[in-house]
């Protein structure tokens, strides 16, 4: 008989994943990235699903209201049940509450779009509020959306102020996709001086003709845990001043660390 000890339990209860309710979140995601409804067969097909499993997670969601059905073309969509458990997080998120003011002031006074962002458990960094400038550029974010957690400036400040082996760096940055892509060699380079200033920038290279600008809010552990991002036209940023907008967004960036930790 092999023993038990409660830390190994505990390791291994933490480890283990419950198939049904991975497979309702896979289908959940994929319902909330699509623009329109779609039909069964498409959502078993996109999330890696026996068609028979996937009608019965839909049925399920549809019941508890976090999916809709449309009778008449068969398809679901992501349902409005969903909206009161997002608000919940929102409104229980002390980041995005002390977070927003700050990112009023730097659109405002930059004509820039600031976001803020948090880290999630899958390697990803989802934005939790958002403050917009009326100046059209190309990168879409919305409440919720997702990106890689090592893209772009907020990712050089992930790398940079993690304790990672280069190694598992390298892995990370394999699997990002840039407009105009950076050696990885160029890429540490750029991990060392966002480490160096305490804020990272991406000239162009996560997108074409866009300068992200990132200030790290750290957690009580010293991680970073939550991120403070500018988004705009390079040329745009430039004549704005990017020195001036990064110290803005170090001091709100501070400031917010500060109240999270208190």
């Amino acid at each position: 008989m092999t023993a038990h000890t409660p830390e190994k339990d505990e390791k291994t209860a933490k480890t283990r994943q419950v198939p049904a309710l991975t497979r309702g979140i896979k289908i959940l995601r994929r319902l909330a990235s699509s623009d329109q409804p779609l039909g069964v067969n498409q959502i078993a097909r996109d999330t890696d699903l026996i068609p028979s499993t996937c009608l019965h997670i839909l049925r399920t969601l549809v019941e508890e209201g976090l999916a809709d059905f449309d009778e008449e073309t068969k398809r679901y969509n992501i349902g409005i049940g969903i909206l009161p458990l997002a608000r919940t997080v929102i409104l229980k998120n002390g980041f995005t509450q002390v977070v927003q003011p700050h990112l009023d002031e730097l659109a405002e006074d930059f004509a820039i779009t600031s976001i803020g962002v948090q880290t999630s458990g899958r390697n990803q960094m989802i934005a939790v509020a958002i403050a917009r400038t009326q100046l059209p550029f190309r990168l879409q974010v919305d409440i919720g959306s997702r990106f890689p957690a090592y893209i772009s400036a907020t990712g050089r400040c992930f790398a940079a102020f993690s304790d990672l082996p280069k190694k598992t760096l390298e892995n990370h940055f394999k699997k990002l996709i840039w407009d105009n892509p950076p050696s990885f060699d160029t890429w540490m380079d750029q991990v060392k001086q966002t480490k160096e200033r305490g804020y990272g920038i991406d000239n162009g290279e996560y997108i074409r003709g866009i300068t992200v600008l990132s200030a790290p809010v750290f957690n009580k552990a010293g991680a970073v845990s939550h991120a403070i991002v500018s988004v705009g036209v390079s040329e745009q940023m430039e004549n704005q001043g990017i020195d001036s907008l990064a110290e803005r967004m170090l001091k709100a960036a501070h400031d917010t660390s500060n109240f999270l930790l208190n």
